[in-house]
């Protein structure tokens, strides 16, 4: 009788800590679906210059940053401007069929096909919320979400199937708990360092030459963001997850939701993190417990645990030891993943490194790109033609056209991006030219990098990428860009 009762204990524990009502996991799917709307729309502004075959991303440089034959995207199956174009409507298209539940189990893989193939397309502008949409969807594939408020249930329903009440109780629903524990936790284990502890942190990193808003900015200076803020984030980070496994009760489970909403809602007011808010906010979803739909009252009506199907189970139980083997890797062992694990992360896309905002030095730090024109002026293009000023521009990394400019601006600069660097001042440059009158064509371009420490009164600059590409001696090919150019013109009919 003791392995019985040991079965039938441990069976309790798993239902309440991964058990998810099918009413939550349709919240989540509309969530989900709407994210990736959003996003679509939202891209659309940045097309000409990231989506476009002579924009700055072009695919041969991001290949090259890539280094990786079996980093996929459907966008790298043509290099065109017009198939880009189809590869960010079909994610429009999958987030809407998602939405709906419309033959959900094929939307969900479609919605995550689409959201890889945008992600690789617009590399540098990828920031830590993408990567997390795209494993909670990985996740989502294994998952129940069309079987309420969806079409697919109202055809059941006309087909005279009873509707189902039940509970999601698989591997899959494990790894969707497991992962919102990991992204928290390992962001937080990240922050217990000396920056964070001096409790300066948050001060820092509500800089508007960081990632804070106007908001944040004046927050920073007022001195509410000092150490109780900096313990906070890092408390409630590390442990308060880890009661989902440790006590999987739903009022634990309410009181952590309401905790993450209001920390993500603050982060949303305070920071330039994109899409991360609205990307955090619909990873609690799914844990909503039974008796708020129900609101307190009995239904009479068992909830039927669903489980996964034996052979999706192992696919499933696969991948969350590859997602594990990551996690371990990134936090423990450092150093380079066994070739056959890397393609296995590199196909699946769950490399797990949420290290977000776990060192903030004590800096701030500013991209600008100086473009010389015909006429005479000097401006910047990364911020629509303004006058470019010396010193830090007003407004930061809020004065940017975009919000993905601002991941853009922070990862130039660094080894990674050396392929693509050059790219995006030529892009720049390109995009301005073909829009602007002979009189205002850019001559040329630096993109350059500042800091400047918070005891420091030195910016230290450093030249990230320049169009016309300098040759060896470090000058420019300018005269033999324009004379190659005049030659081109004279033999044209």
């Amino acid at each position: 009788m003791e392995p019985s009762r040991n079965v039938s204990r441990w069976r309790r524990y798993a239902r309440a800590a991964f058990g998810l009502d099918l009413r939550s996991l349709a919240a989540y799917r509309i969530a989900l679906g709407a994210i990736l709307c959003l996003d679509c729309v939202l891209r659309t502004r940045d097309f000409p210059l990231m989506f476009a075959a002579d924009g700055v991303f072009p695919l041969a440089a991001l290949r090259r940053g890539y280094g990786d034959a079996t980093v996929w995207s459907l966008a790298f199956l043509h290099d065109s401007t017009w198939w880009s174009g189809v590869v960010l409507a079909f994610e429009g298209v999958a987030g809407l069929l998602l939405a709906a539940g419309v033959a959900t189990r094929v939307s969900t893989v479609a919605a995550w096909v689409a959201l890889w193939s945008v992600i690789r397309r617009t590399g540098p502008a990828t920031c830590g919320g993408d990567i997390w949409l795209a494993c909670q969807l990985f996740w989502a594939i294994f998952l129940p979400l069309g079987a309420a408020w969806s079409w697919d249930a109202r055809r059941r329903s006309a087909a005279g199937h009873p509707a189902v009440r039940g509970v999601a109780c698989s591997v899959a629903s494990a790894a969707i708990v497991l992962q919102l524990v990991a992204v928290y936790v390992s962001a937080g284990v990240a922050k217990c360092n000396a920056t964070w502890l001096s409790g300066a942190a948050v001060a820092h990193a509500l800089s508007v030459h960081d990632h804070g808003t106007a908001l944040g900015m004046a927050i920073a200076r007022s001195g509410l963001a000092g150490g109780p803020a900096a313990w906070a984030v890092v408390a409630l980070e590390v442990a308060a997850p880890l009661l989902l496994v440790v006590r999987p009760t739903a009022a634990v489970r309410l009181g952590l939701i309401a905790a993450f909403v209001t920390f993500h809602t603050l982060i949303g007011l305070t920071m330039t993190v994109g899409l991360f808010v609205p990307i955090g906010l619909a990873a609690w979803l799914p844990l909503v417990p039974a008796a708020v739909w129900d609101r307190g009252r009995a239904t009479g009506e068992p909830a039927v645990p669903l489980g996964l199907g034996r052979v999706a189970g192992w696919w499933c139980t696969a991948a969350l030891l590859l997602a594990a083997t990551s996690l371990v890797h990134v936090r423990c062992l450092g150093g380079r993943l066994p070739r056959g694990v890397e393609t296995a992360l590199n196909l699946t896309g769950l490399h797990q490194d949420w290290r977000m905002f776990g060192t903030v030095p004590a800096e701030e730090q500013w991209v600008y790109a100086r473009a010389e024109l015909v006429d005479g002026r000097v401006v910047d293009l990364l911020r629509g033609g303004r006058p470019c000023t010396t010193g830090r521009p007003p407004g930061g990394f809020t004065s940017l056209a975009a919000p993905r400019w601002h991941n853009v601006c922070w990862c130039l600069g660094w080894p990674a991006q050396a392929a693509v660097a050059p790219a995006v001042a030529a892009g720049l440059a390109r995009h301005w030219n073909a829009t602007h009158g002979p009189e205002a064509q850019v001559k040329s371009v630096e993109i350059r990098r500042a800091r400047q420490g918070e005891a420091d009164a030195i910016e230290h600059e450093s030249l990230v990428a320049a169009w016309p590409p300098r040759d060896a001696a470090g000058g420019g090919s300018l005269d033999r860009l324009l004379e190659a150019t005049a030659h081109e013109g004279a033999a044209e009919p």
